[in-house]
């Protein structure tokens, strides 16, 4: 990345800490569970080595944040950003202003697939004679009982436009308009896809682990191409 590239805003994706079901796969949408144990000590090691002053996530270089309002999620924000209690009752003022809970982030709504993993899933489908010439995947085939890839798609297309226009002004560094997601691990795969507008079938070789945090920004000179083409028209 050149020196230009790297003033451009960033996209935090910040993945909430284990629960008992990520520890054996189940796909947990809907279902509100805590972190574990295990997942609160992720969290709180990621706060420590990557958010606080002068560190990768600063919060005075942060415009806004979107937490899902899931219980795993907030007790992940609060852990990064709100002292460290897993109640988050203290997030520091300067935080409290910029953060919206919103289902524009939730995880995937997996509907009757909720609480089972990959290989019950097939075997149900295939029951059902479903899936005779290929095996279902979520990113084309959605679930059923709950959302389709479309259905996804649109909701986060809606979040990036949100993004895109607190971030613009400040392509130059301008002024800090980082922001922070947090979130799911499949939801937040499909916001990277969408961000560099691919279809959510569009393989896409990313994984985030419990915890962890993922960036996101623009590619500086690609947009200033795009804004002369524009320009040009006129």
């Amino acid at each position: 990345m050149s020196d230009l590239d790297a003033t451009t805003p960033r996209v935090f994706l910040a993945r909430h800490g284990e629960t008992e079901w990520t520890k054996n796969g189940r796909y947990t949408g809907t279902t509100d569970l805590d972190l574990t144990p295990t997942g609160v000590s992720q969290v709180s090691g990621t706060r420590t080595q990557l958010v606080g002053p002068g560190k990768l996530i600063d919060s005075a270089r942060v415009a806004r944040v979107w937490v899902s309002p899931r219980k795993r999620a907030q007790q992940t924000f609060h852990l990064l950003f709100g002292g460290g209690g897993e109640s988050g009752a203290d997030c520091g003022s300067d935080m409290a202003d910029k953060v919206t809970l919103t289902e524009d982030i939730v995880e995937w709504d997996y509907g009757d697939y909720e609480g089972l993993v990959v290989g019950d899933i097939r075997s149900r489908r295939k029951e059902k004679g479903l899936d005779d010439e290929r095996e279902w995947n979520i990113w084309r085939d959605g679930c059923e009982g709950g959302e389709s890839a479309q259905q996804v798609t649109a909701r986060l297309d809606r979040l990036i436009a949100q993004i895109r226009e607190i971030q613009a002004p400040y392509m130059n560094g301008e002024k800090p308009a980082d922001v922070v997601l947090v979130a799911h691990g499949l939801i937040l795969r499909a916001f990277a896809k969408r961000w560099l507008k691919y279809s959510l079938d569009n393989p896409l070789p990313m994984m985030l682990s419990p915890g962890a945090i993922g960036i996101l920004r623009y590619l500086l000179l690609f947009l200033i191409e795009k804004v002369k083409k524009s320009n040009d028209k006129y």
